[in-house]
């Protein structure tokens, strides 16, 4: 063969030395136990209705978008997650090529619009639709879950962030400017335009039709260019615009950020969060989301976003989600202590359910420096026939008061105050009353406590639920079912930064990697024998 035969586009022709050979079909190519079997059946049995209602129409020439959901699923699987990257995989795979079932492979455009386009609309619904089918095959024990959570980097730069403490300041600064200018507008040229003392953007707009009419009235014409004089007025106008523009870009930056503190303006609903993932070590923030995974008999149950960056705000909500979704309802709520709250406690007591959240304090409680710790109230003795603390030295310390505590979401909780009559003379003031930043001398001070009754009979109830040998299982198993979900999607699969942006598009992409999880585990449950276990035992030292 002439080595000029290569230089053209057809590379058949001159593949001389292959011998075509049977078998052909991709059926006899993939081993009987391979997972890629295991998810096409899975997938089969879904009820696809949701994702199809999202298609105005499907062309016969393409893949389908069950083949497309098969396809995502195991790129997820095998770590693969650019669009690109599974293009290629669709050309070179025979396992992609078995889902496909002959049909052309989808370009990286189609792949990437069936993900922000048809999945995030439906995204849920096919998460529940999954764990209906888990339940069914009786792989969860739809009893007990297990929560937890983990910030994921957001597909956004980390230079592009907007502080609303920042946009509330300099807007302050900017309505003092405002008022000022109205004023001299308001003296310059005779109008009103303020009536109640308060300036808004539509004062500003009115203030403005004012300044046009003056002009008309007066004659003026603006000039624009080099060596032309512009008059008082049309500096003003030019101000007033500009004053304009800058109220809306802050009144706009505040309604993006909402409840948040800051926002990215690559990804809008990303909020900067603190991550564990700090190449510099010097705690900078990046714009994440807050990712929860609900873990039930080790597969992932359910999915949930927030934007909050530490975890109390999220139970309720993650909650109210599912069993929205579900149709069946968790009896056993297990979680971390991040989790903690009397608002926390009180829903799911109110829900029908049962907590086992290990309190806040359970960790530092069984050593020995908080034991010995003379200031604190679970180190007093309390009487509860007088409603009052005694403190190491004896001295009582009843309850002068009441007063309500309203925390960030909203919830008014009511909170005792006990405070000692006098603790002047006590030998040990200086190890029972901490703090130096308070105002008054440490002469004046007498010991005080501010204690919810609510809070500290709930953390009574389920510190003796949580200590039990049952209690102490789930606790075992939220170690090992809710955070292994996290280290086997970060390090085994890879995924640490989202590839989408918006909130919608980045749950699609969450669940996607929550059912490749979920397939690979049933997986190794079918092929180990381990089918039907829900929670690990305990192991028995002799």
């Amino acid at each position: 063969m002439r080595l000029t035969n290569i230089l053209q586009g057809d590379y058949s022709k001159i593949t001389v030395y292959y011998q075509i050979k049977l078998p052909l079909e991709l059926e006899h190519m993939i081993p009987a136990n391979d997972s890629v079997r295991l998810l096409s059946a899975f997938v089969e049995g879904m009820d696809l209705s949701d994702l199809y209602a999202t298609y105005d129409r499907i062309r016969k020439n393409q893949a389908s978008p069950r083949q497309m959901l098969k396809i995502m699923i195991y790129a997820a699987m095998n770590g693969i997650f650019s669009s690109r990257a599974i293009e290629t995989a669709c050309h070179r795979d025979i396992n992609f090529m078995y889902l496909l079932e002959g049909m052309p492979a989808p370009d990286n455009s189609t792949i990437a619009r069936f993900v922000s386009l048809h999945l995030s609309q439906c995204s849920k619904n096919i998460l529940a639709a999954t764990t209906e089918q888990l339940r069914e095959l009786g792989e969860i024990s739809a009893k007990t879950i297990f929560i937890d959570g983990t910030k994921i980097e957001a597909n956004a730069n980390k230079y592009t962030f907007v502080w609303k403490k920042s946009v509330t300041r300099n807007q302050a600064k900017l309505f003092e400017k405002i008022s000022t200018f109205v004023q001299e507008c308001e003296a310059s040229f005779g109008i009103r335009t303020v009536y109640t003392g308060n300036i808004t953007l539509h004062t500003l707009k009115r203030l403005r039709k004012q300044l046009v009419r003056v002009k008309k009235e007066e004659g003026i014409v603006f000039v624009k260019g080099r060596g032309k004089r512009k008059t008082l007025l049309q500096r003003s106008m030019e101000q007033l615009d500009e004053f304009i523009q800058k109220l809306k870009e802050y009144t706009r930056k505040l309604h993006i950020c909402g409840e948040r503190n800051s926002y990215s303006k690559t990804d809008t609903d990303a909020t900067f969060m603190r991550l564990k993932e700090d190449a510099m070590l010097n705690g900078q923030l990046k714009p994440a989301y807050n990712v929860q995974h609900g873990v039930d008999s080790q597969y992932i149950t359910w999915v949930d976003l927030s934007a909050h960056p530490t975890d109390v705000r999220t139970l309720i909500p993650f909650l109210k989600d599912m069993e929205q979704h579900l149709s069946f309802k968790y009896r056993e709520i297990v979680a971390d202590a991040g989790y903690e709250s009397e608002e926390s406690y009180l829903f799911i007591e109110k829900n029908g359910q049962t907590a086992y959240i290990k309190p806040q304090n359970y960790e530092i409680s069984k050593t020995r420096k908080y034991r010995q710790d003379i200031s604190r109230r679970e180190n007093m003795q309390y009487d509860a026939e007088n409603d009052q603390y005694i403190c190491s030295a004896g001295n009582h310390l009843p309850a002068i008061g009441e007063r309500k505590s309203k925390s960030k979401s909203g919830y008014v909780s009511a909170v005792t105050i006990y405070e000692c009559s006098d603790c002047s003379g006590c030998s040990n003031k200086s190890k029972c009353i901490h703090g130096n930043n308070c105002k008054t001398p440490m002469e004046q001070r007498n010991k005080r406590l501010i204690v919810s009754k609510v809070m500290k009979q709930k953390r009574e109830e389920d510190l003796e639920r949580i200590t039990s040998e049952y209690g102490t299982q789930l606790r075992m198993n939220r170690s090992i079912q809710a955070e292994g979900s996290f280290a086997v999607t970060k390090e085994d699969l890879g995924f640490r930064q989202y590839l989408y942006r918006g909130k919608k598009n980045v749950l699609a992409q969450s669940i996607l990697v929550a059912l490749a999880y979920n397939i690979n585990k049933l997986h190794f449950k079918i092929q180990g024998n381990r089918t039907g276990t829900f929670l690990t035992e305990m192991s028995r030292i002799a």
